[in-house]
C-alpha cells in the first residue's frame, strides 16, 4: 500500500487485503497470482470511502514476504516497521472481519466440514493396536447394521439375550456422524504432520478415553472445556497473557484443531492473529453451524436470537459469539429463565432494565437494550439438550406472544416459520430410540458417557424420569463395581457451583442368581468399545456356565433380524 494514499490500484501484501476493483483479472495483475476478491468491509480512509477487498490466492505472491498480525504489531511497536496512516486506518477497519476471512468463498448452502458417507469414513487412522479395544465392538457393529436402517429414525431396541442377563439396547446409541468427523480428523492430522505441534483448542469430545488416546499420540489442548489456558506443564492459568500459557507459544508453523463444537469468533481471531491457518483444521459439526445460519438469518430479518443452552458450554459459547457478531442476541438455560423473559418483556422503564440485568446477567450481548431488542424473538439451541424442552420454551413464548399481540401478529414476534429447525437429529434420534427402549421391563438402566457430556446427561435424565435410582449415569465398566454396587455420577445440571459429591455409590443388581434385564446405551461421544466392556464387565459377575458367548448371541441375533 503506497504511503500517499489510494493512487491507482493500490495493496499491501499482508493477507493478500488490498483496496481497488474488485475483478478476478486485478488480483492476478496486482498480485501476479490467481486468486478472488471479496468485499470484505467499507471505510473512510485518508478521506475518502473506500471498498476494501480480500483477495484468497492460491498461491504465494513473487517476492512478497509475510508476517501474522502480532508479529506486525510487535515490529510496530519495537519501531522496526513505520508503517503509512493509511496501512494503519486499514488494518483497523478490516479487524473487526478477520473471522471472515478463511470462509469467504463459501456459499449460504457450503459447509465447514461436511459429513462423510461410509465410502468416506476413515476409521483406520485411528483403530489401531493402541486403540481397537476402545474404539471396536463386533455387538454394537451388528446392532447398528440391523436396527439403523435408516439414520435420521429411531427403530426397536436390540435385545441381547446372553442368558443369565440380557441387554436391551436403543436403535441409535454412542458415535454421532460429528463426533466420527471430529475424531477422523484429529487423528488425520497428527498421523500426516509428524514433525509440527498440533493443538486442539479445547477437549476434542466430552469424552474422556478419547482424549486420553489423543494425548498420548501426541496432540495438546490449548484450553480446557471451561475456557482456562492451558501452560506447558499441564497447569491451568485465568490469565490470557500468561506468557507460560500455551496459547501464547503458538507460531504459525502450529496446527490447531477447532473441535466439534465449533469456537468464538474470538478465539477464532486470536489464532488468526497469531498467523494460524483455521479453515482446513475447523471440525465443527455441520449441524452446529446450521444453528449458526439460521441465527444469521434470524438477525438479518430483525430478530433477536434467544439460544437455549448451557452457557458455559464450549458450544453455546461459539452459537452466542457467532449470533452476537449478526445482532442481539441472549442465552438462556430452561424454562424458568423463558418465564423470566417474559417478566422482563412486560415490565417498563427503569424496572425492565433493572429486571433484565438482575436476571440475565453475562448472557446477553454487548449493547444489549431490552427496551427494543425483545420485540422480535427467535430461538435456536444448543444441540446436545432435549428436543421437548427447546419445543416447550418455543411454545411458552408463543403462548405469551398470542396473549399480548394477538394470534395474528405473532409471527411479527416470534420466527415461526421453521419452529425447531435447529434441533439436531442426531442428538434426537438418540433420543426417540431410548424413549421406545424404555418402555421395556428392565432392572436397572445404565447410561455412559463423558462427565461433562451434556447429550449423555439428557439420555440419563430419559432413563431417571422412568427408573429412578435404578437408572445409573457412568464413564465406563470401571464405575461398575460389583453385582451389588455401582457408582453413579450427579451431573451439576441448574446448579450454580459444582456439588461437594460428584459421585456415590448405589445399589446394582439385587442378585444374581434369576435372570436379569439391562437397559444400555452410550451418548454420542462414547465409542463402541466402551459398550462392549460394560457387558463383558457384566457378564463377569455370574456363572461362566450361565452365559452364552458373544459368537453365539451373534449368530442369534443376525438370524432374528
Amino acid at each position: 500500500m503506497s504511503p500517499d494514499g489510494f493512487t491507482g490500484p493500490s495493496y499491501f501484501a499482508e493477507n493478500g487485503v488490498f483496496a481497488g476493483d474488485p475483478a478476478v483479472d486485478l488480483v492476478e495483475q496486482v498480485l501476479g497470482v490467481p486468486g478472488r476478491a471479496h468485499l470484505l468491509t467499507q471505510a473512510n480512509i485518508a478521506d475518502q470511502s473506500v471498498d476494501i477487498y480480500c483477495a484468497l490466492c492460491s498461491e504465494g505472491v513473487a517476492e512478497a514476504f509475510y508476517m501474522s498480525l502480532d508479529q506486525l504489531d510487535e515490529k510496530i511497536e519495537a519501531g522496526e516497521i513505520r508503517p503509512s496512516p493509511v496501512l494503519i486506518e486499514a488494518l483497523k477497519a478490516i479487524e473487526p472481519h478477520l473471522v471472515r476471512i478463511p470462509y469467504l468463498d463459501f456459499s449460504e448452502t457450503e459447509y465447514i466440514y461436511r459429513f462423510r458417507n461410509a465410502k468416506e469414513r476413515n476409521s483406520g487412522v485411528y483403530v489401531d493396536q493402541q486403540s481397537e479395544a476402545l474404539y471396536q465392538s463386533e455387538l454394537c457393529r451388528a446392532i447398528k447394521a440391523a436396527r439403523r436402517t435408516k439414520e435420521k429414525k429411531s427403530g426397536a431396541p436390540a435385545i441381547l439375550d446372553f442368558g443369565a442377563v440380557s441387554y436391551v439396547i436403543p436403535s441409535h446409541f454412542g458415535f454421532c456422524l460429528g463426533v466420527q468427523n471430529a475424531i477422523e480428523r484429529a487423528y488425520e492430522t497428527v498421523a500426516s504432520n509428524p514433525t509440527k505441534r498440533v493443538f486442539m483448542l479445547s477437549e476434542l469430545i466430552h469424552n474422556p478415553f478419547v482424549n486420553e488416546d489423543l494425548l498420548a499420540r501426541g496432540l495438546r489442548y490449548l484450553q480446557s472445556d471451561k475456557g482456562l489456558s492451558i501452560c506447558e506443564d499441564g497447569s491451568l492459568t485465568a490469565d490470557r497473557n500468561d506468557p507460560k500459557a500455551l496459547w501464547n507459544q503458538l507460531t504459525g508453523e502450529d496446527i490447531v484443531i477447532i473441535p466439534a463444537f465449533g469456537a468464538t469468533n474470538e478465539d477464532k481471531v486470536r489464532l488468526l492473529r497469531r498467523g494460524l491457518s483455521i479453515r482446513e483444521n475447523d471440525a465443527t459439526c455441520m449441524l452446529v453451524e446450521k444453528v449458526w445460519k439460521a441465527a444469521r438469518r434470524y438477525a438479518e430479518d430483525g430478530y433477536t436470537v434467544i439460544i437455549h443452552g448451557k452457557s458455559e458450554h464450549e458450544e453455546t459459547k461459539a452459537t452466542f459469539s457467532n449470533s452476537s457478531s449478526y445482532g442481539p442476541a441472549l442465552m438462556i438455560r430452561n424454562m424458568a429463565h423463558a418465564e423470566l423473559l417474559t417478566k422482563v418483556i412486560q415490565a417498563e422503564g427503569a424496572e425492565k432494565t433493572r429486571l433484565f440485568e438482575e436476571s440475565f446477567k453475562g448472557l446477553y450481548s454487548k449493547g444489549f437494550n431490552p427496551e427494543v431488542d425483545l420485540e422480535k424473538l427467535a430461538v435456536v439451541n444448543q444441540t446436545t439438550l432435549l428436543r421437548n424442552e427447546t419445543l416447550s420454551i418455543i411454545e411458552f413464548l408463543r403462548a405469551f406472544m398470542v396473549q399480548r399481540y394477538g394470534e395474528a401478529q405473532v409471527a411479527e414476534h416470534l420466527w415461526s416459520k421453521g419452529k425447531g429447525d435447529t434441533l439436531c437429529y442426531a442428538t434426537q434420534v438418540n433420543q426417540d430410540a431410548l424413549q421406545k427402549a424404555v418402555e421395556e421391563s428392565i432392572d436397572a438402566a445404565l447410561v455412559v458417557g463423558g462427565k461433562n457430556s451434556s447429550n449423555t446427561f439428557q439420555l440419563y435424565r430419559v432413563c431417571e424420569q422412568r427408573f429412578g435410582e435404578n437408572a445409573h449415569y457412568i464413564q465406563s465398566e470401571a464405575n461398575i463395581r460389583s453385582a451389588e454396587s455401582i457408582e453413579h455420577y450427579i451431573f451439576p445440571y441448574q446448579l450454580t457451583e459444582t456439588p461437594q459429591v460428584s459421585d456415590v455409590v448405589r445399589p446394582f443388581l439385587d442378585s444374581t442368581t434369576s435372570p436379569k434385564r439391562i437397559l444400555l446405551t452410550g451418548g454420542a461421544s462414547c465409542p463402541d468399545g466402551v459398550i462392549q466392556q460394560v457387558i463383558h464387565k457384566i457378564n463377569s459377575f455370574f456363572p461362566e456356565e450361565s452365559i452364552r458367548s458373544i459368537e453365539s448371541i451373534l449368530e442369534a441375533f443376525e438370524a432374528e433380524s
